[in-house]
């Protein structure tokens, strides 16, 4: 074999998302772009908000001696600093630039976060449905990754299932709010919950036990809602984020760690993870994001775009009988299969140029993905196709 029999294997068991990207351009050769409806991949359509450009023009402009140099693996001070004081004012509690470490993207910040915390065959309680990297990114750790269901009916955190998967080898346990794909956020009082059952656990089996909060899309949040800070609630916990959502920099690749102020051994924890974040090959995060972000801090996409397009999806397609929980953010839907078999249903979809991701591409069968991030005319030309999948598979097939 020419190349790792572990990563053969992975490639051949990974990403549906990319699987259907795929198969999205075969398609679109044979009828048309305009005729493909690709609700695939989490990639924001809209651009960043003007001020990036004006930064960026800025910088650009006028240029510093340096400025593209190697810096502290941490990041630079300065935009360290804004991260921790955004995070500060908006949530009340009191950060510092010790708490930040810049990252290349939120994949990199739960890698970094990852490699630093767990020791060959520790757990990783992840909540299904997940983001499908998590395995992979827990595996590269030595870690093991143990899945545990939130509320079938809410994807609400389950409190009493997540306490009953901890154990002695439990290291961490990954949230995800707003969620991917679900587009639930965990309210609070569930955090509340969640945060006391940790700490009793830390108690009896007197091991520390992180919360990893993975938090891109926390600024696309509708309603009036707002995602609450996990450090309120949890002394051990981390927050991994990036601006890949609330800025639409996916390309850009550039996130940040923060820790709870009150973390046990919190100095530690950031010294390993920076000696991590050199030693993974990350070195540290792009200096020219890490400048122009710090002056974004308080800048996000209009929400609004995509509250208007999960409006206009989720109206029309319950109303042809398919069954979703309505999102409180991030820009995914994620129905029940009308079929059984979820790769069945996409592959059914696919008859009618309709481009999903099935289920248990996370850890979840019997549901099935649609990232709305798209254009908006592209979903109303949608809609006949959507009715037609929706006859076929014994839906009603009507709508607004």
């Amino acid at each position: 074999m020419a190349i790792a029999e572990k990563i053969q294997r992975c490639i051949e068991s990974s990403s549906w998302i990319r699987k259907m990207f795929e198969e999205g351009a075969k398609l679109r050769q044979i009828h048309g772009s305009e005729n493909v409806y690709d609700f695939t991949l989490g990639n924001p359509n809209i651009d960043p908000p003007p001020l990036f450009y004006e930064e960026l023009m800025k910088i650009a402009a006028a240029p510093e001696h340096g400025q593209h140099r190697y810096m502290s693996n941490a990041g630079y001070d300065e935009t360290r600093d804004a991260v921790a004081s955004f995070i500060a004012s908006s949530s009340g509690v009191d950060l510092q630039r010790r708490n930040i470490l810049m990252t290349c993207g939120a994949s990199g910040a739960l890698n970094v976060s990852l490699k630093t915390m767990l020791n060959p065959g520790d757990e990783v309680i992840i909540l299904a449905p997940y983001f499908v990297e998590y395995k992979f990114y827990i595996d590269n750790h030595g870690g093991v990754p143990v899945d545990v269901w939130t509320n079938r009916d809410s994807f609400q955190l389950d409190i009493p299932a997540i306490e009953r998967a901890i154990t002695t080898k439990t290291r961490a346990v990954i949230i995800n709010t707003p969620n991917n794909p679900t587009g639930v956020i965990y309210p609070a009082e569930s955090l509340s919950a969640l945060g006391q059952i940790l700490e009793r656990k830390e108690r009896e089996l007197e091991r520390q036990i992180y919360l990893i909060s993975d938090e891109p899309y926390a600024r696309i949040a509708y309603d009036l809602l707002e995602v609450p800070n996990i450090f309120k609630y949890y002394d051990n916990s981390i927050i991994v984020t990036s601006h890949s959502k609330d800025l639409a920099l996916p390309g850009e690749r550039i996130g940040y760690i923060a820790t709870s102020p009150t973390m046990t051994h919190g100095d530690l924890f950031m010294e390993g993870a920076i000696f991590c974040n050199r030693t993974l090959g990350f070195v540290n995060a792009p200096a020219l994001m890490q400048r122009l972000v710090a002056k974004l801090q308080h800048e996000s996409v209009d929400v609004d775009d995509y509250r208007e397009k999960r409006d206009l999806l989720y109206e029309n397609l319950t109303a042809m009988g398919y069954s979703m929980v309505k999102p409180d953010g991030a820009f995914y839907l994620f129905p029940k299969s009308p079929l059984a078999d979820d790769v069945a249903f996409v592959r059914a979809a696919q008859k009618h140029n309709l481009l999903l991701v099935p289920g248990a591409g996370f850890g979840a069968p019997g549901y099935f993905r649609v990232a709305y991030c798209v254009d908006i005319e592209m979903i109303k030309r949608s809609l006949p196709a959507w009715r037609a999948l929706a006859i076929e598979t014994g839906l009603s097939g009507e709508s607004k």
